[in-house]
């Protein structure tokens, strides 16, 4: 996957490569980072004899100015997935750490009592830590959080995401981490 960026430098999303050569060949990319490259070919031009390619780096930035507005204010969309990997698949109130199999998405409010299904209001909890919990808040039930849910950034969100990212991009998007954020230390 490539990372696409606005040409301001904000990280948008993760394309594929052939939306990256599509952007190279019509000449939108702006400008590119990291030290990764790759080069496709193409065909063999009839004029010339000499067989087309073009070079796309593993970050790159696209001219004009996509909707990154409205990214900036959008919250990045939450599934299961995501959620354990922002905790660490770690139960948020054993400490314990499972995989996902074993891990179950905890409302801090539990939805049958007006509680959002949104990033503030979800952990990840074991089964039988959120068994033990039921339809109360962790208060009621008498069981510490060990961390306060929060709304991944849309770097961290990119981290969040994809599961093959490269040393140049990985760093590129670290440096556009939260302070203290949890998905520093990962690799």
């Amino acid at each position: 996957m490539i990372l696409r960026l606005e040409s301001t430098g904000q990280p948008l999303r993760w394309i594929g490569w052939q939306e990256a050569v599509v952007l190279g060949a019509r000449g939108r990319i702006a400008w590119s980072a990291g030290q990764t490259e790759f080069t496709f070919r193409g065909g063999i031009n009839r004029v010339t004899g000499k067989r087309s390619q073009i070079t796309v780096s593993s970050i790159i930035a696209v001219r004009g100015h996509a909707r990154y507005r409205q990214l900036e204010k959008s919250v990045p969309p939450l599934s299961n997935r995501e959620l354990f990997l922002r905790d660490g698949h770690t139960c948020m109130y054993c400490g314990r750490q499972y995989t996902a199999h074993h891990l179950t998405r905890d409302h801090l409010v539990p939805l049958s009592r007006g509680g959002l299904d949104a990033w503030q209001n979800v952990v990840t909890a074991c089964r039988s830590c959120n068994h033990a919990k039921g339809a109360r808040t962790p208060e009621e039930a008498n069981m510490e959080l060990l961390a306060i849910p929060y709304v991944p950034n849309r770097a961290e969100y990119l981290v969040l995401s994809n599961r093959r990212i490269l040393t140049d991009q990985m760093a590129f998007l670290r440096k556009r981490f939260r302070s203290g954020s949890p998905l520093a230390t990962l690799q």
